[in-house]
């Protein structure tokens, strides 16, 4: 496997043919090989669901066969589909999200559709989408069965961290590759209602957290003169206004953890309010 390969989690549920689509756009524009991986998990606690054989009745050799099927089938579609590009299939044995984190390490992206077979019907956002997300070693990219194929910006969530600088980054060049514009909200937390410092003056923290995200971006200016760059600082919740913001965008990008992240936890509640309510695909971007 490529570390520039985009390696996309396929199951033949819609979610993971959207997601499917997403990974092919995204190759037709960098020229990276595409990888499907249906990961085979032989026991679970209700059953197995898949192609091959009934739901809730334990798989035999011939479920197998019809799952490396469903995969070379979808694998040499989307090739001959998207002339040029380089298309593979694989089928892996093991957990799903444990695998699909393991092979992120050889990645360059990983792209998940937000439920496959096995989610409930009331989940927005399944928990392999959740885990793979939190534990993945490259950018994971969630994208929701009917979620538009906005021509927005791509919009990205700062906040001044080491994980929203990643971000940064790969907000940028989705964004320069795309030829679309660029979105970068930052968003400052107000003081409470019950004391409010004295001097305290808005005007003057918005100043002060634009000139930051200038800061932030100048070195993407000058990689990128002709990127049009829209800013946003406002007070309020981080959380909310991006899924606010995500209505106009075609991806959304935020880090793992941001400033206010507890240091125990390895996804921040900004991205995960952000993976189960945008309603573009989202991009959850951490450091190798």
């Amino acid at each position: 496997m490529s570390s520039d390969e985009i390696l996309v989690g396929y199951d033949g549920s819609a979610d993971a043919a959207v997601a499917l689509t997403w990974a092919l756009d995204e190759a037709g524009r960098s020229g990276r090989p595409v990888r499907l991986a249906y990961v085979f998990e032989w026991l679970t606690v209700a059953g197995w669901i898949g192609p091959g054989v009934a739901p809730g009745i334990w798989p035999d050799e011939n479920a197998r066969h019809a799952v490396e099927e469903l995969v070379r089938t979808a694998a040499a579609d989307a090739a001959a589909k998207r002339p040029g590009l380089t298309v593979h299939g694989e089928v892996f044995d093991g957990p799903p999200a444990l695998v699909l984190q393991e092979r992120s390490a050889e990645a360059g992206m990983l792209v998940l559709g937000s439920r496959g077979h096995g989610g409930f019907g009331g989940l927005v956002v399944g928990s392999t989408a959740v885990a793979v997300s939190a534990h993945a070693h490259c950018p994971v990219i969630v994208v929701r069965e009917g979620t538009p194929a906005a021509a927005g910006p791509v919009l990205v969530g700062v906040d001044g961290s080491p994980s929203s600088t990643q971000a940064l980054g790969f907000a940028v060049e989705r964004a320069a590759q795309r030829e679309a514009p660029l979105r970068v909200l930052r968003v400052w937390e107000p003081p409470g209602e019950r004391w409010v410092p004295p001097d305290f003056d808005p005007a003057e923290v918005t100043a002060t957290e634009r000139a930051a995200v200038e800061t932030e971006l100048t070195q993407w200016r000058e990689t990128f003169p002709g990127l049009a760059v829209e800013i946003q600082v406002t007070p309020g919740n981080p959380a909310a206004l991006l899924v606010e913001a995500s209505r106009e965008a075609q991806l959304a990008v935020v880090g793992t953890r941001g400033r206010g992240g507890l240091r125990g936890m390895l996804l921040g509640s900004v991205s995960q309010q952000l993976i189960h309510h945008a309603r573009c695909p989202v991009a959850v971007v951490r450091e190798r």
